[in-house]
């Protein structure tokens, strides 16, 4: 049931993603609901705790989706709102519970808000609603790398892991590229997003500071919460339940306030108040990936939006930085191992590179990587201590040679399309391309590029802009 499920699911990505035709588009979205209501099967989620979340939010569902049917452009700010937040819900046992210990549960808002989103595009398309098609540069590489990804659950040897992956992530944010790259996108919509994104990311740091000032937190995984007992300095995670994935968070808030300082779309004053606020609560996340991703994030703006001058001097600052880091890393290493000064990272990525190597051409499957590389380790311990931590390796080994390709695509589409939209409006542009570059950097040092709604996101919203422009009468 699983391995139909998957199969339904790719050939949906495409049809949902690739055809301009309503049909199609339609026909793609109901195949991508059958599958994740076939995973749910097969996993034996359809507890009867989902049914009777799924009966009472029958009500609140239609009425959304009624909203988004007369209101089709307030879907990329909804998207936006629900992304981040995840309700402490399990289902385990087929009971509706809270969950215990700090852990957080799945992105239940997101999962409503883009059932709405696509009950109303589907309902827009069946009346014959003229709606703006997926950008070739997005779609096709975008329902490529899922459809592979999907096919690939026939040959993983980590069923469990991949069915996660498929329900919760990549099939899901398929439908949130098609519902939002599919929405009409008005003059006010960039202002309202960088809004909400600083907005949200105020708010987490905002928790984030409170938290280190009580030592209290909220959400915590079991190693953040022994990690802070025994030492001497406290990770906040605010609404999550990992100080990185916090992190990422914030600093793609503060990419986006520096684009519009920049442009001066802010005043100097309120947007260094912003950014200082942001990246007070960045500090004490003590995420290395987090600060990387952000250093990475102000080196592109800076280089694209900068004038000669400043590109030398941003180049010196660089330079001077790596030098000092390459000097420091050097002397650790003399006085301790690559595993310990890397934090275990440089093991991780040994075994992941070895099972790729085993592998190198289609790779061990979706979602199987932890387990492989536990499989070849002359340690014990379980999966998630296998975990790469490194998007590009984790795909290399779970999807081999032919699923780097399709990454390198995804990614190559990508930035064909954000240069498109900074062609035509410099500031979204930047900002959205300065989200991506923070995402994906980040990635190279912690999982969750594929698995974080806002990577799908800078993808439907640039998508939708250039759909928009394209529909506009000429003058």
């Amino acid at each position: 049931m699983a391995q139909l499920a998957a199969c339904l699911g790719a050939l949906g990505a495409v049809l949902t993603l690739v055809p301009k035709r309503r049909e199609a588009t339609i026909g793609g979205l109901g195949l991508i609901a059958g599958a994740i209501v076939l995973l749910q099967e097969s996993g034996r989620h359809l507890s009867s705790g989902r049914v009777v979340l799924g009966v009472v939010g029958i009500v609140p569902l239609a009425i959304v989706a009624l909203v988004f049917v007369r209101r089709p452009a307030l879907v990329p700010p909804a998207v936006l709102l629900a992304a981040p937040f995840r309700m402490p819900i399990d289902f385990h046992g087929g009971h509706i519970a809270l969950v215990h210990g700090g852990q957080v549960g799945r992105l239940l808002p997101l999962y409503g808000v883009l059932a709405a989103a696509a009950l109303a595009l589907g309902w827009r398309l069946a009346r014959g609603e003229e709606h703006a098609n997926v950008t070739r540069e997005i779609a096709i590489p975008v329902a490529a790398f899922v459809a592979f990804a999907s096919i690939s659950y026939l040959w993983t040897s980590a069923t469990a892991p991949a069915r996660n992956l498929l329900e919760y992530f990549l099939l899901p944010f398929v439908i949130l590229v098609a519902v939002v790259a599919r929405s009409p996108f008005p003059a006010w919509a960039p202002r309202v997003l960088a809004i909400l994104a600083i907005g949200l990311a105020s708010l987490f740091a905002a928790i984030g500071l409170v938290e280190e000032a009580t030592h209290r937190l909220i959400y915590y995984t079991p190693s953040v919460n022994i990690g802070n007992a025994y030492s001497s300095f406290f990770r906040v995670t605010s609404l999550f339940r990992d100080p990185s994935l916090y992190g990422r968070q914030v600093v793609l808030g503060i990419g986006v306030a520096v684009v519009l300082v920049w442009y001066r779309r802010v005043g100097f004053v309120i947007g260094a108040g912003l950014i200082a606020l942001l990246f007070a609560g960045l500090f004490f996340s003590y995420s290395q990936s987090s600060f990387a991703a952000l250093f990475a994030v102000a080196l592109f703006t800076v280089a694209i939006a900068g004038d000669r001058p400043v590109r030398i001097g941003a180049t010196a600052i660089t330079v001077v930085i790596l030098a000092v880091g390459s000097v420091y890393g050097v002397h650790k290493l003399s006085t301790s191992s690559t595993q310990r000064v890397t934090s275990d990272r440089s093991r991780r990525v040994a075994l992941t590179a070895r099972v790729f190597a085993h592998h190198p051409i289609v790779g061990v499957g979706i979602g199987a990587q932890p387990r492989a590389s536990q499989q070849i380790s002359s340690e014990g311990g379980a999966p998630t201590l296998f975990v790469s931590h490194t998007t590009p390796l984790t795909v290399a080994a779970e999807l081999g040679l032919i699923g780097l390709a399709l990454y390198a695509l995804l990614l190559a589409g990508a930035g064909a399309a954000l240069a498109r939209v900074r062609r035509l409006d410099p500031v979204l542009g930047l900002s959205l391309a300065a989200v991506f570059v923070g995402l994906f950097v980040h990635s190279a040092f912690y999982s969750g590029f594929f698995e974080d709604p806002m990577t799908w996101l800078v993808l439907g919203v640039a998508s939708a802009f250039l759909g928009s422009r394209a529909q506009e009468p000429a003058a």
